[in-house]
């Protein structure tokens, strides 16, 4: 069985959720983060920091990816267009175990996209990926989503102009 359970981190409150994940998936993280961050995301802070200020400031919308209880992967949704009683646009990031990678990712996007559309009731999810990720733009085109857009020399990566793809996903529904 598939699940998607939030990860919180409120330090200022000190309400914290399923925080018995957040070990594995923050080395997740750090294993693939060549695909998912520039050279930029930390902003000299050690990557333990940076990872509870990504979870603490995208709470409630990251979440661990559990099949049977396993941790699979994560998904969070960032840059979020709307407000408290609208949702409109979200930035996907998602990132799988490689033992889980193929039709598994496949079935959880649409799992989430559902989730995202039905229950959410977003308008609109986008992807920002480089352009060398084929892997996901595979995984992006099987879940519905188009390329939208090329941004040209858009940040750094490894000290050198890094170019950005946008694809994105519609609620046809709406």
């Amino acid at each position: 069985m598939i699940e998607f359970l939030n990860i919180t981190i409120k330090r200022n409150t000190g309400h914290y959720e399923n925080t018995k994940y957040f070990t594995e998936v923050m080395f997740l993280y750090l294993r693939y983060a060549k695909f998912l961050d520039d050279d930029y995301a930390l902003n000299g802070q050690s990557f333990y920091e940076y990872f509870c200020g990504l979870v603490e400031r995208l709470s409630p919308f990251f979440w661990v990816i559990l099949y049977d209880g396993k941790v699979s992967g994560f998904v969070f949704l960032d840059n979020i267009i709307g407000d408290s009683s609208r949702l409109h646009s979200a930035e996907l990031t998602t990132c799988f175990h490689k033992e889980f990678w193929g039709s598994y990712t496949k079935y959880c996007a649409k799992l989430f996209l559902n989730h995202c559309f039905n229950r959410l009731k977003f308008k609109k999810i986008k992807a920002l990926i480089y352009p060398q990720n084929f892997r996901v733009k595979t995984l992006l085109k099987a879940s519905g989503f188009q390329k939208e857009g090329y941004l040209k020399s858009e940040t750094l990566k490894d000290n050198k102009l890094q170019d950005i793809e946008i694809y994105s996903v519609l609620n046809q529904e709406r």
